[in-house]
């Protein structure tokens, strides 16, 4: 197949390639062996569409690892370092980004390649956006004072009661989505579980939607390795930077993983006395958060797993998923 990347977009649905994968699976180098004209499996030219709830971040780098400005140049990423950690961000404003985003990537001839490891993300952008009520300022604001007067654990008791469903699926310091959750029920009536969306793929888009799963202990090391040299390369700095700026335990941002374990619970920093308490904690949420990602992509209608290892096998197998998805598009 010609690698000239430039497609039909007349009575077409658009081509998108999306790839689901945790922290430290290798979707990075694959993107970058697929897409840039160095890497020796290049097929095409393609922009990335960040997947990551945390990379939307602006000085959040180190902890989100980001991928570095040199691939960015070479091979363009949307829905990276756009808000500041203090700005809140949710899947609804990631579905409408990346749709305006896969059109524009799209109308200028490149395959639009939607990647990431925040399952509930990618979901969502498979099946579309649940139709539940648009938010209500006033009772946003309502709800926020109570969280303030009341606290968290509060509110999510009275979530507990109306919608369990939803409740089970949120942290109880998750103040943002348990505000969410009471809003749509004292709007609608309705729990935000009984706005299901059919498991139904969206249909103004072509999908090719591969899961890229590493055996689970080769995953988990590479993960606690990672988190290593992070370390190394000064996240504590980094969280310390941020802090500095004016940023807080509350801020949306920084209850990441990798950013709310140097917290105490009165959100000053821990102490270096601390430090192996948080790295500890930094690599067994961030295990914990990996396998729990694949529990939001199981059953997706189309998805081809691959047993995900960097080898030459796999290469030339995503090679050819990717080839016979794009063949009909490419204008020769």
């Amino acid at each position: 197949m010609s690698t000239k990347t430039s497609f039909q977009s007349e009575e077409s649905k658009i081509p998108v390639l999306v790839i689901f994968a945790p922290t430290a699976s290798g979707k990075t180098a694959l993107t970058r062996e697929l897409f840039t004209p160095q890497g020796s499996h290049f097929i095409l030219k393609a922009e990335i569409i960040s997947a990551d709830s945390q990379a939307v971040y602006k000085g959040m780098d180190i902890g989100t690892a980001k991928p570095e400005p040199q691939l960015c140049a070479q091979l363009p990423h949307h829905l990276i370092d756009i808000l500041t950690p203090d700005q809140q961000y949710n899947v609804s404003d990631f579905v409408n980004a990346a749709d305006f985003a896969c059109r524009d990537i799209f109308s200028r001839g490149y395959l639009p390649v939607v990647t990431g490891g925040t399952g509930f993300y990618i979901r969502s952008f498979l099946y579309g956006l649940a139709p539940t009520p648009v938010s209500d300022e006033k009772l946003r604001n309502q709800l926020k004072n109570r969280i303030a007067l009341e606290g968290n654990q509060a509110l999510y008791e009275e979530l507990q009661k109306i919608d369990p469903q939803s409740a089970a699926k949120i942290h109880p310091n998750d103040a943002y989505r348990i505000c969410r959750a009471l809003e749509v029920y004292y709007l609608s009536g309705k729990t935000r579980s009984d706005f299901k969306i059919e498991p139904q793929l969206r249909s103004k888009y072509n999908f090719l939607f591969l899961v890229l799963e590493p055996p689970r202990d080769i995953l988990y090391e590479r993960i606690k390795s990672r988190v290593d040299l992070m370390l190394q390369a000064g996240l504590e700095e980094e969280v310390r930077n941020l802090i500095s700026e004016g940023y807080t335990k509350e801020s949306p941002g920084l209850k990441a993983i990798g950013y709310s374990e140097w917290f105490e619970e009165d959100g000053s920093l821990y102490g270096p006395e601390e430090l192996e308490d948080v790295i500890y904690n930094i690599k067994h949420h961030s295990c914990k958060y990996a396998k729990k990602q694949y529990t939001y992509i199981r059953g997706i209608p189309g998805s081809v797993v691959i047993d995900f290892d960097g080898s030459e096998e796999n290469y030339k197998k995503v090679c050819g998923l990717i080839k016979a998805h794009t063949d009909n598009y490419l204008i020769r």
